[in-house]
């Protein structure tokens, strides 16, 4: 039974403000909001929080729940979400809508994806339970990679795959692990994320989500308001999105920053992309074993990126449940390094700065428990 809209300017009491002009500003907006809506101002609840300043909260309406972004503009900007967006949107993307923006403010009013995001509902000891769902990511990937078109978006080039690597001396090795990164170790540095350059940027470009992940995609029938002939998955978090190398969604969806598959799991849904994205006509190349070296490789560079993020997330934001995933991101660099020769001095270095003794080529595990 749906209630009638409230239009009184009360959600404030039941969110935390810490800026009162704001809270003022925001009451302000969804008041003025509501009528043309249907918003139910009294139902606001906070939805979710990210590792950005952005916040989201959930509003109901007679026909269905609405998401609001709050996006304070002097740390965010939601040009780039609402570019995106729209492109995704033409590309038969399922995400969410802008039905409202105060670009001035920061606050956006969209369409609500439901509220179980994929990895919530991943079968963690049975992954051939969860194919079904990567399956549709894939099928949602190819859809935007298709669409892509050079000069749209920003370049993922050479100075800034470099500027995100440069996070894992600054933050991780420097300030998580007190390491100064200078001489012999600053010289491995450079050597390695050259390479990992030369052979990221030896893959053709097309659009690149950046975080396409279980966490960021959204099963269908997620939420109330999810309609029962839309039975795409849903995809969030794309405002980061750049054009460049096609090896890079893939490597970020079976490479989880907060989830880590066996192999052969990796293996098969890699396969399946690659032979759906080549029917389609993408340049994934044709042969398999070199396409699966160019995902191996962009995803060492995203997981160097990723465990500096994380570092800098826990030591300059204080948020200390990321830091608690990264040595999923030193195994995967590991794991990376020890397959390729000119990788081998940064794999030494790594093991040493997290205290692993390698005998005869067998890892006995870390020496002392990481700070």
């Amino acid at each position: 039974m749906s209630h009638a809209p409230s239009t009184e300017p009360t959600p404030s009491t039941a969110l935390d403000w810490p800026d009162l002009q704001r809270k003022a500003d925001f009451t302000a907006w969804l008041a003025a909001l509501a009528p043309g809506h249907g918003l139910q101002i009294n139902s606001l609840r906070s939805a979710s929080a990210d590792a950005s300043f952005r916040r989201y909260f959930r509003v109901d309406t007679p026909h269905g729940s609405r998401i609001i972004m709050d996006a304070p503009p002097e740390q965010e900007d939601c040009r780039p979400f609402a570019t995106v967006a729209e492109l995704m949107h033409a590309a038969q993307v399922k995400v969410p809508q802008v039905l409202a923006w105060d670009q001035t403010k920061g606050f956006m009013l969209l369409t609500d994806m439901g509220v179980q995001t994929m990895l919530q509902g991943i079968h963690r000891n049975d992954p051939r339970a969860n194919q079904s769902n990567y399956l549709q990511a894939i099928e949602a990937l190819i859809a935007w990679q298709l669409a892509s078109r050079p000069g749209v978006l920003p370049p993922y080039d050479e100075a800034l795959l470099r500027q995100e690597m440069e996070l894992f001396p600054a933050w991780y090795l420097q300030q998580h692990r007190g390491v100064a990164v200078e001489g012999d170790l600053r010289r491995t540095l450079d050597t390695a994320f050259s390479h990992i350059i030369r052979e990221n940027l030896s893959w053709p470009s097309v659009y690149v989500h950046r975080d396409f992940m279980p966490r960021n995609l959204m099963v269908p029938w997620g939420g109330a308001s999810a309609k029962p002939d839309d039975p795409r998955i849903g995809v969030l978090d794309f405002q980061d999105a750049v054009y460049g190398p096609i090896t890079y969604d893939i490597a970020s969806l079976m490479r989880d920053a907060f989830l880590s598959w066996e192999e052969d799991f990796c293996l098969d849904i890699t396969i399946r992309y690659w032979e759906q994205a080549r029917k389609a006509g993408l340049p994934v190349g044709n042969d398999f074993g070199e396409f699966y070296r160019g995902v191996e490789w962009m995803g060492l560079q995203r997981h160097l990126k990723v465990a500096g993020i994380f570092a800098r997330l826990t030591l300059r934001d204080g948020k200390p449940q990321y830091l608690a995933d990264t040595p999923r991101f030193i195994s995967y660099i590991r794991s990376t390094c020890g397959r390729y020769r000119e990788l081998k001095p940064l794999l030494r270095l790594i093991e040493r700065f997290e205290g692993i003794e390698v005998v005869n080529g067998y890892s006995f595990g870390p020496l002392q428990t990481p700070s």
